[in-house]
């Protein structure tokens, strides 16, 4: 049989999504959770060829059969919603990636390359946050609830690596178009 060039349907599936504008990925995650009928945050070949159709995007059967399998790593038959869409997202350009690693080491102030809630001390000012102010929340909470949101999704472990916090960018960097907006974002947000 004649090999397929992945790389192309993986382009063209990526493409078709971002012509959709800044939720192009997020919406196709949305169709694919409505077609996981079984809810189990996984898609069987059936299930994700009725999705790709159902999101209304072009492709030759033989072509989503063979992204398929290049989204199914451990041959299991299903591939898994998170990984799907991280392989969808754009590479993050060097510019990008540059800015995203100036704010991971703004906050790792031990430089072990994790960021931790003791990282976080003296960096993010947890006494204006409206739960610390109200009593809800303690410092320590506040700060933990800041790492979780750069934590990975299924282990919340209070410790943001390198690889968690690009992962991250590169979800928001899937969204905006232009390096100049991106890099402008990150350098208000985090003050570089």
């Amino acid at each position: 049989p004649q090999l397929l060039d992945l790389t192309y349907p993986v382009e063209k599936l990526r493409l078709q999504c971002l012509m959709r504008g800044s939720s192009g990925i997020k919406g196709l995650g949305r169709t694919f959770r409505v077609m996981d009928d079984n809810q189990n945050r996984s898609l069987d070949l059936k299930e994700f060829l009725k999705g790709l159709n159902d999101y209304g995007l072009l492709m030759e059967k033989e072509e989503a059969a063979a992204l398929f399998q290049h989204f199914d790593r451990d041959g299991s038959g299903t591939i898994s919603f998170d990984e799907f869409l991280i392989a969808l997202r754009p590479p993050m350009s060097r510019a990008r990636l540059e800015v995203v690693m100036q704010a991971f080491r703004k906050m790792d102030k031990t430089g072990d390359g994790v960021i931790t809630v003791e990282d976080l001390r003296g960096v993010y000012n947890a006494k204006y946050h409206p739960k610390y102010q109200n009593g809800e929340l303690s410092e320590d909470q506040v700060f933990r609830t800041f790492l979780d949101s750069f934590d990975s999704p299924y282990d919340k472990d209070g410790k943001v690596t390198k690889e968690e916090f690009i992962d991250y960018y590169s979800g928001v960097s899937a969204s905006i178009d232009s390096d100049v907006y991106f890099i402008l974002m990150m350098r208000n947000a985090w003050k570089l």
